[in-house]
């Protein structure tokens, strides 16, 4: 089976490990963890940053941080995963959501200024597949109505908008460090800031709120901590980000030349206006008029041993916010097309030329 995701851990990621074993700092007060925090902060420009378990509980303490109240509504794309709109709904918040371009997969921008109402207090940037989002038009928005920025990157490690890391943009900003990711903790994720206070308080939420009186606490947060092994492996993998980033690219640029006579199928786009695409994943849409489904296409990659993965499934048809009243009424055509006719193929960074080959073989058997 060819994977759709492996990781590589070739750098020093079994050096720094054994360091964590060899001198008992396995838990999260290790050295490891500031390291990380400090080495990732500076490579993406950021003044603050704070570990945490995973890209959702990221997710939870950024918009915690931001000390948004109940009622207050914050805008994002549809297309995304769930834990964007779920970090808004579980602290009493009201996502409102906007269309995606069928393309670029990122949201709408000229489509955010409509859905501001006097409730707006922030809208969420999530960059998709390794596009970012084109943000200064979100940012000059931003900055009419006072309104927050919560940048999600999780996908766009190594990525750029006109030569300034993604991840620098937010008022608070976001990693995942899940295996498919560009770097890996195994588990793990990041907020990033350049307010102190907004530091402060994501720390305290990561961490149970605990005051200075260890066991009286004044707010609630969650035990989201990630441990100094974690930290070891994101430390090892972050020395790579350079090599990581060109692999995934000729990933991308071989697929491109191997697959682009096969046209029943749009490939993702190599460049926009505002970056170079970094492939976190290849991403495939079937062209109208093909007549076979997604899940039969991958049903038959899966029996030529082609592992694949499906788009996500748009945040206004989720049953589960649906069944909460939610976003009843929207109507937004392209995060349901990308749903029913995209997928994507192995991109991994262990992926080898012969794989990558192979992948292209049997992708024209399938779909020609």
């Amino acid at each position: 089976m060819v994977m759709v995701n492996e990781p590589v851990l070739n750098g020093n990621e079994k050096k720094y490990l054994n360091e964590c074993i060899d001198t008992g700092w396995i838990s999260s007060e290790g050295s490891f963890v500031k390291r990380f925090e400090n080495n990732m902060a500076s490579y993406v420009g950021r003044k603050y940053s704070t570990t945490c378990a995973n890209g959702s509980a990221a997710l939870d303490i950024a918009v915690k941080a931001l000390g948004l109240q109940k009622g207050d509504e914050v805008i994002l794309p549809s297309f995304t995963i769930i834990s964007c709109a779920q970090s808004l709904v579980t602290q009493g918040l009201k996502p409102v959501l906007v269309d995606s371009h069928f393309d670029t997969f990122n949201m709408i921008v000229e489509d955010i200024e409509a859905k501001i109402t006097p409730k707006t207090k922030a809208i969420m940037i999530v960059h998709i597949f390794g596009l970012s989002v084109d943000v200064n038009p979100i940012l000059e928005l931003a900055q009419k109505y006072h309104l927050k920025i919560i940048e999600d990157a999780a996908e766009a490690i190594g990525q750029e908008y006109k030569g300034r890391k993604c991840g620098s943009f937010g008022d608070v900003s976001i990693f995942s460090f899940y295996p498919n990711k560009h770097i890996t903790t195994g588990e793990g994720g990041m907020v990033l800031t350049d307010d102190e206070n907004l530091d402060k308080r994501a720390k305290s939420n990561r961490n149970l709120c605990f005051t200075s009186d260890r066991f009286i606490h004044e707010d609630l947060g969650w035990n989201y901590r990630m441990t100094n092994m974690q930290a070891a492996l994101g430390v090892a993998q972050l020395e790579k980000i350079a090599p990581i980033v060109k692999k995934k690219r000729y990933i991308g640029n071989t697929y491109n030349e191997l697959l682009k006579d096969i046209n029943v199928i749009n490939l993702p786009i190599s460049e926009t206006d505002c970056c170079e695409n970094i492939y976190w994943v290849y991403a495939i849409t079937l062209k109208d008029g093909y007549k076979k489904t997604v899940k039969e296409v991958m049903s038959e990659l899966e029996r030529h041993k082609i592992g694949t993965r499906p788009f996500f499934y748009p945040m206004h048809k989720q049953p589960v916010f649906n069944n909460m009243g939610l976003f009843l009424d929207n109507d937004l055509l392209n995060s349901e097309k990308l749903y029913e006719r995209g997928f994507y193929i192995p991109s991994g960074l262990a992926l080898t030329d012969k794989e990558i080959k192979e992948v292209s073989n049997v992708l024209h058997r399938v779909l020609v």
